[in-house]
């Protein structure tokens, strides 16, 4: 029942800006981490940035200075702001919600494509 529902991704050019946006149905997670990975091609899934519940965010650090995330707990959501983005952006960006227990929640995904 629980759903992370991600949009946003598409074809930017280097340079350009996309906004992410994940909304999550089925229950509230105002008290959980949540965060956004992405899996290049031929690479394995990683970390890009998290926020904390308070608020407190961290970023990888081909992230770091380039992206934002932020989240609006009234909403159920999150956001990442992506600009200056280059095609090493180019990946399929996931949504996390972190559980206790380590049963994380995860959206379906949606691509971005950095080309020009």
């Amino acid at each position: 029942q629980v759903q992370l529902v991600e949009s946003g991704g598409g074809l930017v050019r280097p340079g350009g800006s996309l906004r992410l946006s994940c909304a999550a149905s089925g229950t509230m997670f105002s008290r959980n981490t949540m965060g956004w990975y992405r899996q290049g091609p031929g690479k394995e899934r990683e970390m890009v940035a998290t926020i904390t519940s308070g608020g407190i965010t961290n970023y990888a650090d081909s992230a770091k200075g380039r992206f934002t995330i932020s989240r609006d707990n009234a909403k159920n959501a999150v956001y990442l702001q992506m600009n200056s983005l280059n095609p090493e952006d180019t990946a399929v960006y996931y949504c996390k919600v972190f559980i206790i227990g380590g049963l994380d929640f995860w959206g379906k995904g949606t691509l971005v494509t950095v080309s020009s």
